[in-house]
């Protein structure tokens, strides 16, 4: 039950970005099912949806976690977090984006209720559970297993677990 967050920035210009609130709109949806196009902020497909045996729950609207969002919730101290990791995946390239996007949180489970109002729930994902992504453009991909500890995002163990990704032809 482990939640990927999951970016995607343009090879050749990181200015260009996987975008949730543009890809909200492609889409007409929040939870991209079998066959959606992510777009960019500049509205060019940069990932579909392929594959999902997972039972076909992700969040497009909630933000990585950062050292602030740990803060809110009680944390003293640094914690582990997407925001940083992307940062570093990203320095490992020798690269810097300019933002934080909001990421595609594979896996994450986050109901609308009452028409306006969400929560955060463990995953519907089981052990095994995979999507496929097929990119649509030369694209940097990067993943973080979401270190959450201390709400049930990632199980209501509350313990981060691996996460595995296959780069496929």
């Amino acid at each position: 039950q482990q939640v990927v967050d999951t970016w995607a920035f343009n090879a050749a210009d990181l200015s260009e970005f996987m975008s949730m609130e543009h890809s909200r709109v492609a889409m007409s949806r929040i939870i991209p099912a079998i066959g959606d196009a992510l777009v960019t902020n500049r509205r060019r497909p940069i990932l579909t949806l392929v594959e999902d045996n997972s039972g076909g729950i992700h969040d497009t609207l909630f933000a990585a976690c950062d050292r602030w969002r740990y803060e809110l919730l009680g944390c003293e101290g640094y914690h582990d977090n997407c925001t940083d990791n992307l940062a570093a995946a990203m320095r490992e390239l020798g690269l810097a984006a300019a933002e934080t996007p909001a990421p595609l949180n594979l896996f994450m489970n986050i109901p609308v209720l009452d028409g306006n109002r969400v929560e955060a729930r463990p995953p519907v994902s089981t052990p095994g559970s995979h999507v496929t992504l097929r990119a649509e453009m030369d694209c940097i991909i990067a993943f973080s297993a979401c270190p959450q500890d201390m709400i049930p995002i990632n199980g209501l163990a509350m313990r981060p677990t691996e996460a595995h990704v296959e780069i496929l032809d």
